[in-house]
C-alpha cells in the first residue's frame, strides 16, 4: 500500500481542503471504515481550508472537489447527478455540470493533438474549426467544425495523459477490494476485485476514440431509420485513437425538462420510448449504451408528440454472454410474473446459490423485497434501498452475483434515474413485460432455433470440409508431443543410469577404503570388526537403495 501513499495523501488533501466530511451527517449510519476516513478528514492543518469555500454551496464543493479529484472521481459524480431521489436539487444541478462542463484542456493543445493524429493540416481538413470547446468532460472535449465539403461535425479529442491518471486510481480501488473481499462477505459475493477490474478495462477502451467510433456505427446500424432514436454518423476516413469526427447534431439535452414542458412534448411517449429502447439494445441487440448519463442523451423535439432520443458518447458498451442473456431475461420475467419460486430456481441452474441454501428461506426472502416493488409507479420506487437490500440477501446466503451483471445494474439506475425525471408515474412493469415475453418466446422458439441453425450450416460444412486436416493436425501433434515424451524418458534414464554409475563407483571406492582399513588393522580386532560390520551395511544400503 505504500506504493499509493502520494496519491492517497493528495486524495485526502483535496477532500480535506474541500471540507467534504461536513457533507455527512454525524450521526448517519455509516461503516467503520468510513466512520475512521471522516475522523481523519476532519484532522487537517486550517491553513488547507480555502477561505473561498465560504462561498460555496455544498453542492458546489463536492463538484469542485470531484473534479479535481480526477476522471474516476467525475464519474462517480455523473453517476449521482441522475439520482435526484437521493440527492437535494441544488446538489443535482451541480454534478450535472460534470456531465460535460469540465474545465477544458488548452486550444492550442487540442489542434496539436488533431493534426499530429490526423497527419495533415487543419486547414486541408475542415473549412473552419471553433477553438472554444463546445463541451469537455472527464474522458474528452468536443469542438465544432466543418469538413471541406460543406458538412457539419463534432471533432472529439481526448484529454492527454489520462491512461496513467485511470491506472494509478484503479490501483487503490483493486487494492481495497482485494482487503474488502477478505473482510466482507458481501463484497466477496459480488467478486468486488473481478468488478474493479472489469471496469478499469471498460475505462480504458473508452479512450481509445477508434472503438467508439466502432461501437457508434454498430449502435447506428442496430436501429435504422428508428422512430425511437438516432445515432449520428462517424466519419471513418478522420477517426483515430484519439481524434473522432462525426455528424453534428441538434437537440434538447435530456436533463432540460422545462423546455419539454415550453414546448409540449409529451413526456410520457418520451419516458416509455427510453425504456423501449432499454430493453431493445439488452434482449434484442445484445448491445447496450452503458453510459446514459445525461450529457449524452438529447431529444429531437421537432415533433413534440413523437419526440426522438438522440445517442451520443457509444464509448462504454455492454454485452452479456450467451447463457447471462438468456438467465436475466428469465430472471426478470419471472420477477414480473411474481413467480419467487420460478426466480430462485433460474438462479440456482446459473449456478448463483449455493447447493447447501435454504431455497424456502430465500424464496420468502426475495418475495418480502420485490412483492411491494412490483406494486408501484417509478414514482414511488426507492431503487438504491431495494439493492442494498437484495446485495445483503446475496451476503447472507453467500449468493455469487456474475460481474458482468453489473454495468447491466450501472444502467439500469441511470435508465431509472431519467424515467423519474421525465415521468414518474411511468410503469416500467406493464410497459417491460410485453416487451421482455415477446423476445423470450422468439428466443425459444422450435422454429426461429432451426432457422438459426440453418444459418449457421454454410459455418458448420465449412468446418466439416477442415475435418480432415484438423483430424490430421492432431494426430501429428499428439505423434510429436509422444516423440518427445520418448525423447524426455531416455533423457532421464540416462541421467539416473549416469547418477547410478557415479554412486556405484562412490560405492566402491569407500569399500575399499574401509577393506585397506581392516587389512592394515587386523592386529587390532576391535578395528577390524568395526570396518567389517561398516562393509556389510554398505553391501546392505547399496543393495536395498
Amino acid at each position: 500500500m505504500l506504493q499509493h501513499l502520494p496519491r492517497l495523501l493528495e486524495i485526502w488533501r483535496i477532500c480535506a481542503a474541500y471540507r467534504l466530511d461536513t457533507l455527512i451527517p454525524a450521526d448517519a449510519p455509516v461503516p467503520l471504515p468510513v466512520k475512521l476516513g471522516l475522523f481523519i478528514l476532519r484532522i487537517h492543518p486550517a491553513w488547507w481550508s480555502n477561505p473561498v469555500l465560504t462561498t460555496y454551496d455544498d453542492g458546489e464543493r463536492l463538484r469542485l472537489a470531484l473534479q479535481e479529484l480526477g476522471v474516476l472521481f467525475i464519474k462517480l459524480g455523473q453517476l449521482l447527478s441522475t439520482r435526484a431521489d437521493l440527492l437535494p436539487p441544488n446538489w443535482i444541478a451541480e454534478l450535472s455540470k460534470l456531465q460535460d462542463r469540465v474545465p477544458p484542456f488548452e486550444s492550442l493543445l487540442a489542434t496539436q493533438i488533431v493534426e499530429q493524429q490526423l497527419n495533415a493540416p487543419l486547414a486541408d481538413i475542415f473549412s473552419s474549426f471553433e477553438q472554444t470547446p463546445l463541451a469537455a468532460a472527464s474522458i474528452a472535449q468536443v469542438h465544432t467544425a466543418t469538413l471541406v465539403d460543406g458538412r457539419e461535425v463534432i471533432v472529439k479529442i481526448v484529454r492527454p495523459n489520462l491512461e496513467q491518471a485511470i491506472s494509478q486510481d484503479f490501483a487503490i480501488l483493486k487494492t481495497a477490494s482485494l482487503w474488502l473481499e477478505e473482510r466482507t462477505p458481501a463484497a466477496a459475493a459480488l467478486h468486488l476485485h473481478h468488478v474493479v477490474c472489469d471496469y478499469e478495462q471498460v475505462l480504458l477502451s473508452e479512450i481509445d476514440l477508434l472503438q467508439e467510433a466502432a461501437n457508434t456505427t454498430r449502435m447506428r446500424n442496430n436501429f435504422p431509420n428508428s422512430s425511437l432514436i438516432y445515432i449520428p454518423e462517424v466519419h471513418h476516413k478522420w477517426c483515430r485513437s484519439q481524434v473522432m469526427v462525426a455528424e453534428r447534431i441538434y437537440g434538447v439535452p435530456i436533463s432540460d425538462k422545462k423546455t419539454f414542458i415550453e414546448k409540449g412534448v409529451n413526456l410520457q411517449v418520451l419516458a416509455e420510448k427510453g425504456l423501449t429502447i432499454f430493453f431493445t439494445q439488452v434482449f434484442n441487440h445484445n448491445f447496450f449504451h452503458a453510459d446514459m448519463h445525461p450529457g449524452n442523451i438529447f431529444v429531437d423535439i421537432s415533433k413534440p408528440e413523437n419526440p426522438k432520443y438522440i445517442a451520443l458518447d457509444c464509448a462504454i458498451m455492454g454485452e452479456l454472454s450467451d447463457t447471462d442473456h438468456l438467465t436475466v431475461a428469465r430472471l426478470m420475467m419471472a420477477v414480473m410474473q411474481h413467480d419467487f419460486q420460478q426466480l430462485i430456481n433460474i438462479a440456482a441452474q446459473a449456478g448463483w446459490i449455493p447447493p447447501s441454501t435454504d431455497i424456502p428461506a430465500l424464496t420468502r426472502e426475495m418475495r418480502r423485497l420485490l412483492s411491494p416493488m412490483l406494486q408501484k409507479s417509478i414514482a414511488e420506487l426507492d431503487f438504491a434501498p431495494i439493492l442494498m437490500d437484495i446485495l445483503e440477501v446475496a451476503r447472507r446466503y453467500h449468493l455469487e452475483i456474475p460481474p458482468q451483471l453489473v454495468l447491466l445494474l450501472k444502467t439500469l439506475v441511470h435508465v431509472e434515474g431519467l424515467g423519474r425525471e421525465l415521468y414518474p408515474d411511468l410503469d416500467i412493469w406493464s410497459l417491460g413485460k410485453p416487451l421482455l415475453a415477446q423476445w423470450l418466446s422468439t428466443r425459444l422458439n422450435p422454429v426461429e432455433s432451426m432457422k438459426k441453425l440453418g444459418q449457421q450450416t454454410p459455418a458448420m460444412v465449412l468446418g466439416l470440409a477442415e475435418l480432415p486436416n484438423l483430424i490430421y493436425d492432431s494426430l501429428r501433434g499428439l505423434k510429436q508431443n509422444n516423440a518427445w515424451q520418448e525423447k524426455q524418458w531416455r533423457e532421464l534414464q540416462n541421467l539416473h543410469y549416469q547418477l547410478a554409475q557415479s554412486r556405484r563407483q562412490d560405492w566402491l571406492a569407500f569399500l575399499a577404503v574401509l577393506t585397506g582399513a581392516a587389512g592394515v588393522s587386523a592386529s587390532d580386532g576391535l578395528f577390524a570388526l568395526i570396518c567389517a560390520g561398516l562393509v556389510v551395511i554398505a553391501v546392505i544400503w547399496r543393495v536395498l537403495v
